[in-house]
């Protein structure tokens, strides 16, 4: 099989699990970020930066990356930029707003997302070993997901493709958002994504109580991770009263 038609096949393996795969290495890092925590000595990083400073840190850029999600998504019209599941949906071609910038830019919020719990680790080596792994993963998906918009969509996605970047975004050409944001659209697609990333961070923050025998586990982040899980569960009730639909999106 050409490398060609293997890479497609892998992306399209790969997208159908692009949820759950991940998981793996949050939980490799998970249990780094336990160890660190345990033998600090052996993390330079961990005894340099506070661990309040790091966890903020890290959080900017998790939320850097839903933004990005939130931004795209709420600009985009129906059956398109979503979180599909087992198989490709694309009824038309995003060009405008971020997608005059960069070509996934979903993936690119995905890669800030994953890549605020990976600082928590303070471990270079491993920080380096998930932005290959990320690369890795996500070429193979987005290579299979631009086959299927290249015969979809044909000249017309050659012609977008071929002045706009696959990852890193270039402000050059940005143009307008063809269509106005959308909340309805952003928190029926993306509560879940607020919930995930304070439920990530409030399980560090558990673990680092629990090692350092510190009680206190209700602080701020305890009440966010509150907040967030109840803005999901309203938000869900709403969805599943289709309060949330809007015509188009």
């Amino acid at each position: 099989m050409a490398l060609q038609e293997e890479f497609e096949k892998q992306g399209i393996w790969l997208f159908r699990y692009r949820g759950s795969i991940p998981l793996i290495i949050f939980i490799i890092g998970f249990a780094l970020f336990i160890y660190s925590e345990l033998f600090p000595e052996q993390f330079p990083v961990k005894t340099w930066v506070p661990t309040l400073v790091l966890q903020l840190v890290a959080l900017a850029v998790s939320f850097t990356g839903l933004f990005i999600r939130v931004y795209t998504v709420g600009h985009t019209p129906r059956n398109t930029s979503g979180r599909n599941v087992g198989k490709q949906v694309a009824e038309s071609l995003n060009t405008t707003g971020i997608y005059s910038m960069v070509r996934h830019p979903l993936y690119v919020g995905n890669f800030f997302m994953w890549l605020g719990p990976a600082l928590m680790t303070g471990s270079p080596l491993f920080i380096a070993a998930f932005i290959l792994f990320y690369w890795v993963y996500y070429e193979r998906i987005m290579f299979a997901e631009e086959q299927f918009l290249r015969g979809k969509f044909q000249q017309v996605y050659l012609d977008w493709s071929a002045n706009v970047p696959a990852f890193v975004p270039s402000f050059r050409n940005f143009k307008k958002p063809s269509l106005p944001f959308s909340w309805k659209k952003v928190v029926k697609k993306e509560k879940n994504g607020l919930a995930a990333i304070f439920l990530i961070f409030y399980a560090f923050d558990v673990c680092v109580k629990l090692i350092r025998h510190d009680e206190n586990f209700f602080g701020w982040l305890f009440y966010a991770t509150l907040a967030s899980l109840i803005f999901y569960l309203v938000f869900k009730l709403l969805k599943k009263k289709k309060f949330l639909q809007e015509e188009g999106r």
